[in-house]
């Protein structure tokens, strides 16, 4: 019976001891759709991963919940509602950082990033 208990108090020491490491760097983000017009094939690309919407209305915000692994660049894509595809480079985004990023995509292919990261 001794020696149950000791595999069980060195088990919890063990998870207890790594649980307060782990730690996930989140960023909520939201892109709005100022263009004027509809857009579709909305693409995000942040380190290690991206997330996307068929479309968007205008007017119409997408919410997304990214998590932060690596460093690196954030790039938007989507295609207009002409046809044409734009192509926008944003903030550079490091795992440590979490907090909130608003896109606002604005006609002409612009868009403006308002980050809110810790540092």
């Amino acid at each position: 019976m001794r020696v149950r208990q000791w595999v069980l108090v060195a088990a919890l020491a063990t998870v207890s001891i790594w649980m307060p490491g782990c730690h996930s760097y989140h960023v909520e983000t939201t892109v709005e759709n100022r263009t004027g017009r509809a857009i579709q094939l909305l693409e995000v690309d942040y380190p290690s991963a991206s997330f996307g919407a068929n479309s968007l209305a205008p007017g119409e915000v997408f919410h997304y919940r990214i998590q932060l692994r690596g460093n690196g660049p954030l790039k938007v894509q989507y295609t207009g509602s002409d046809g044409r595809q734009a192509q926008m480079d944003g903030p550079a985004l490091a795992e440590p950082q979490e907090g909130w990023l608003e896109i606002v995509l604005l006609p002409g292919g612009k868009a403006e990033f308002h980050p809110k990261l810790s540092q």
